[in-house]
């Protein structure tokens, strides 16, 4: 169990951790350092799909995991229902982004920023951070706290 348990918390740590380097280091420095945004959009983009799948895994892998750890008490655990709000999340920063992907298809090539449905997009993009940043915050909680109930 030992191995399961230290595996969990890598998942974990990777995770957040991803999070954390995708949403607040490796996004800004993208649009701040590439002269085109669309360009630094589809990264960003691509990044947030990877980190999203990787969650997805993660979340499923955790909440079975500590299931069959707990059994039914898992249903009192606040670290369980943290990483379901992480789940719910994740699940819904990626409907976000396929909407603003699909947003950006209909625009075609140009900068969406610079098209009719700027202030679509500029709404999804604000609902899909404020997500995003709530994921990240609980993710640091389960990292932290959640180490010594896994």
């Amino acid at each position: 169990m030992r191995f399961a348990t230290a595996a969990t918390s890598l998942l974990v740590t990777a995770w957040v951790g991803g999070m954390w380097m995708i949403g607040y280091i490796v996004t800004p420095t993208l649009f701040a350092m590439l002269d085109d945004r669309i360009l630094a959009g589809h990264i960003a983009g691509r990044l947030f799909s990877i980190i999203a799948w990787i969650g997805f895994g993660t979340a499923v892998w955790l909440l079975g995991f500590m299931a069959v750890r707990q059994g039914r008490a898992v249903l009192r655990s606040a670290l369980f229902w943290v990483v379901v709000a992480m789940l719910v999340c994740v699940t819904a920063g990626y409907v976000l982004q396929m909407e603003m992907a699909a947003l950006k298809v209909e625009v075609g090539s140009m900068d969406v920023m610079e098209s009719a449905q700027r202030g679509r997009f500029a709404m999804l993009h604000g609902v899909a951070s404020g997500v995003y940043l709530v994921q990240s915050l609980l993710g640091v909680w389960v990292v932290v706290r959640g180490r010594s109930q896994r």
